[in-house]
């Protein structure tokens, strides 16, 4: 990003400040006249300056689309957006099924991942994985389709019930281990069908 001039930071400030206050990007008139500037050509020359240098961008054809760009963006590798599928139960196991609410969208080179059409997110209730720092409200990232190994966290049906445990296999035979000692392991008694393995963890803060 080209070096940017002390009035075209001001200007970028004022833009960001007006956007997270009334929800709306100023007109060029607006800039004017908070600037105090004669005639709003002038705002536009310093929008258009701003443009070039990287700092701005703004949808073709429309009014009121700017968008500040951080100076940052250089740094970010590449963000996906993925999709999250309600929530599962980090305690007891319960039967439920959710569709997609929304998405999260995460930097994948921050995280390390390497997400695919079969990465999902699920928001974590409970405590009985509080023993690996996975505590409510937080967002598991999950892989499917992949083989779980001992130790993987993963969300799994057991005996069509679904919950979010840690997987475990002793002679032979695979359970659900809670990483909680007030929660038992959990034994399938028919089948244990694994979900999804947890690949990523995004931390919610505390309400």
């Amino acid at each position: 990003m080209h070096k940017i001039t002390r009035r075209q930071n001001q200007i970028l400030e004022y833009i960001l400040k007006c956007q997270q206050k009334d929800g709306i990007t100023p007109s060029m008139r607006d800039i004017a006249a908070h600037f105090g500037f004669r005639s709003p050509r002038t705002v536009t020359d310093h929008v258009e300056a701003l443009r070039k240098k990287g700092a701005l961008v703004s949808e073709p054809g429309l009014a009121r689309t700017l968008r500040v760009v951080s100076p940052l963006q250089a740094f970010r590798k590449r963000v996906v957006d993925i999709p999250v599928f309600g929530s599962i139960p980090a305690g007891l196991a319960e039967n439920r099924y959710e569709e997609a609410r929304g998405c999260v969208s995460i930097d994948v080179g921050t995280l390390n991942i390497k997400p695919t059409t079969r990465t999902f997110a699920l928001e974590v209730r409970g405590d009985s994985m509080i023993g690996k720092n996975i505590c409510p409200g937080d967002i598991v990232i999950l892989e499917h389709g992949v083989e779980a190994k001992v130790g993987d966290v993963v969300a799994a049906l057991i005996d069509n019930e679904s919950t979010l445990k840690t997987y475990v296999k002793e002679r032979s035979k695979t359970y659900l281990r809670a990483e909680n000692p007030k929660y038992s392991k959990l034994i399938p008694a028919d089948e244990l069908v694994i979900q999804g393995v947890m690949i990523a963890l995004i931390r919610r803060r505390s309400k």
